[in-house]
């Protein structure tokens, strides 16, 4: 069997689970399907549903935001909309000097779409995408 027989789930490392917690549901808005342990830690991870699928792990690990890279990218229809919804809840977005952003944070993407990035407590980064 082929991997694309099967759904695939992010997983992002955090520093402190309970800082992520509030970052994950009470800014994003993202509800928990269920916690568990995480290596030595005893309720170090959260699984979070995302489109009605589980979508999300986090985990509380020493490499929280190593990476430079997008981890995970939500492609929703009403780009503004949830910047702005994101915006009143706290979040702030990611400006990058090579780019150019509108008032938002928002980008052009070279493809016609539309992007904007933020990051969590740690460091990793998430992006937001629109085809128009």
């Amino acid at each position: 069997m082929p991997l694309s027989d099967f759904s695939i789930r992010t997983s992002v490392a955090v520093s402190e689970i309970e800082r992520a917690v509030s970052f994950y549901e009470g800014m994003l808005g993202l509800p928990l399907a269920h916690s568990g342990p995480s290596a030595n830690i005893s309720d170090g991870s959260r699984v979070y549903r995302s489109g009605g699928e589980l979508a999300l792990n986090i985990f509380q690990s020493a490499t929280a935001g190593k990476s430079e890279a997008t981890v995970a990218t939500w492609y929703v229809d009403d780009l503004d909309l949830i910047v702005d919804e994101l915006t009143i809840a706290g979040v702030r977005f990611t400006r990058y000097g090579q780019l150019e952003h509108d008032a938002r944070g928002i980008t052009e993407r070279a493809d016609g779409g539309r992007i904007a990035w933020f990051q969590d407590p740690d460091g990793n980064t998430f992006a937001i995408e629109s085809d128009v």
